[in-house]
């Protein structure tokens, strides 16, 4: 009797099925967070005083790696956004700064330069921008042919290489700013025309309303206890400032610039400033400018519903300001600290954005830098702290007086970037001379210069290995074809001083733990509270999230995925 009731429940169950694979899973957007010069203790040096909504929740409901470096030289915005999104080094990328020589040329170019397209919506100098210059696919690229290119990824910043290069070759959309008309722009490598809802967004005159107010600081001046005082020496004023205090007063100090603004504000349907706020570009050193890549970026988000129809879509952006912040006023500034206190604002409201148009749990997020930033060097000198600047132009004027004393007249310095001379191999050629001698001169005449500890040639580096330390860093940076004939290391604290031999604010680029230390965020789905002191490259985010979408890792990639955030 109990063996025919069995039968008769297992005939009334159906056929009993195999267990098959379970459906593939995929967050309904990917959003990249690249915030340009973030070191990784601001997470916690302005800690009490964000608020619940932005880095805090990322850190309380996300996965944290305390231990997130950047594992090559130089350590420049072109090259950090490049590595974020293709999982590998400027020696294979490509992009081996913001800026390098072109030796069949003979000339220097920018990192996304392109004369083969047009401005769309902007200046030709602003516009002519494209990523050509990547060697290598981004994972934003991968996700794209995953998808037989039905999903959308869209780069969003101020800078154009800090939209162009997370945005990859095949992306749906770049967008950077135009200071010349105060609007958001792209090139004819995407479209011809801008969308209806970018044309509507920029007749809204949004950069001149946020310049037609001071900055202020957003707490009373007192409690910037995590900063110098407001008015020091190595802080650099704005132009038409006496001292580089607040309040800053923004209107007085835009209106110095193109009549581009009138007609904005009256396409807008809005009475012009007075004074007329002309100056737009001067945004980008306040915190106002990452105000205003948030509201393109949830304008993005709202118009292509990204994320919204059914399939995975990708928003990469990057806010440039706290960079043009550091560089001006230094990391130890009440400016910089009022920039990160805003910014948290800024990132709590596109997280609500994400929860309400995408669905609580639906986005998946990271957050990293493009690189960190050294110290002010008048503050390291006030508090008696090693440290100095070094001068570009006289490292190159010094180096081209010592070839002209030993060789003859010639030009035999062509350019120095990126902490990098470039040789005249057709000069170096028609005097006899060899190459791999004339490199090691220059090697050692870097040697003594103040503030060089090490230097390195590029034979030494093509024939060379090194598994770790600077040798690593260098070899990571080089691509021949771009890089110079001799590479140089300033000794910690030491930086490039542009204005030498006024050293003012701050800048990035070296291999020390200041510059390369940058915090890494996991955030949304799939993402489990946690923290990780593991030693990881910034590489590693691109081969972990094509784990994540079950996708091709970049053409490119060197990184590894990581399990802890995985959970594998």
């Amino acid at each position: 009797m109990k063996k025919l009731l069995l039968l008769v429940l297992l005939v009334l169950a159906g056929p009993v099925r195999a267990a098959g694979p379970a459906p593939l899973a995929r967050p309904k957007l990917v959003v990249g967070i690249v915030i340009d010069q973030m070191r990784y203790d601001f997470l916690y040096r302005y800690w009490d005083k964000y608020p619940a909504g932005g880095f805090k929740r990322l850190m309380g409901e996300g996965f944290n790696y305390t231990s997130c470096h950047y594992n090559y030289v130089p350590t420049y915005t072109g090259p950090g956004h490049a590595s974020v999104y293709t999982g590998t080094t400027p020696a294979v990328h490509g992009i081996v700064g913001n800026n390098w020589w072109l030796r069949d040329e003979g000339r220097a170019t920018y990192v996304t330069e392109d004369r083969a397209v047009q401005a769309v919506g902007g200046s030709a100098q602003a516009g002519q921008q494209s990523p050509r210059h990547l060697l290598a696919n981004t994972i934003g690229d991968e996700l794209r042919l995953a998808t037989n290119f039905q999903s959308k990824v869209i780069g969003v910043s101020m800078k154009d290489r800090g939209s162009i290069l997370p945005a990859g070759h095949s992306a749906t959309g770049a967008y950077w700013f135009d200071g010349g008309n105060g609007a958001f722009i792209t090139s004819t490598f995407y479209m011809s025309a801008l969308p209806e809802w970018v044309r509507t967004f920029n007749a809204a005159g949004h950069a001149a309303r946020y310049l037609a107010q001071p900055w202020n600081p957003l707490l009373p001046l007192a409690q910037y206890t995590e900063s110098s005082a407001d008015d020091v020496p190595w802080e650099s004023a704005f132009k038409g400032e006496d001292r580089p205090v607040f309040p800053h007063n923004l209107p007085v100090l835009a209106a110095i610039s193109p009549p581009a603004l009138k007609s904005t504000l009256q396409a807008a349907g809005e009475k012009p400033l007075q004074p007329s706020a002309q100056n737009l570009d001067l945004i980008r050193s306040t915190p106002f400018g990452n105000a205003l890549t948030a509201d393109f970026a949830l304008a993005a988000l709202r118009a292509e519903q990204l994320g919204q129809r059914g399939i995975t879509d990708m928003l990469a952006i990057s806010f440039s300001c706290t960079d043009y912040v550091g560089h001006q006023f230094g990391p130890n500034s009440v400016e910089a600290e009022d920039t990160y206190l805003r910014l948290d604002r800024d990132l709590a409201r596109l997280f609500a954005a994400l929860d309400a148009q995408v669905g609580k749990g639906q986005a998946l997020v990271f957050l990293t830098a493009d690189h960190a930033a050294a110290h002010a060097v008048g503050f390291l000198q006030a508090h008696r702290l090693p440290g100095g600047g070094a001068g570009p132009a006289l490292m190159r004027d010094s180096l081209q007086q010592a070839l002209v004393r030993r060789h003859g007249p010639g030009q035999w310095l062509l350019s120095y970037e990126n902490q990098q001379a470039y040789l005249n191999h057709a000069l170096i050629q028609q005097k006899g001379l060899e190459l791999s001698k004339v490199q090691h001169e220059v090697a050692a005449d870097l040697l003594l210069l103040p503030g060089v500890a090490q230097s390195r040639t590029a034979l030494d580096l093509e024939r060379g290995h090194w598994e770790s330390g600077m040798g690593m860093y260098q070899e990571n940076g080089f691509y021949a074809p771009r890089s110079g004939d001799v590479l140089t290391v300033l000794a910690p604290g030491w930086l490039e001083a542009y204005g030498y031999p006024v050293v003012k604010g701050t800048t990035h680029g070296a291999s020390w733990a200041y510059d390369t230390h940058v915090p890494l965020l996991f955030w949304g789905w799939g993402v489990k509270p946690g923290e990780s002191a593991a030693d990881i490259n910034i590489t590693d985010i691109a081969p972990t999230l094509a784990q994540w979408l079950r996708i091709q890792e970049p053409s490119g990639c060197s990184g590894k995925p990581l399990r802890e955030v995985l959970g594998r």
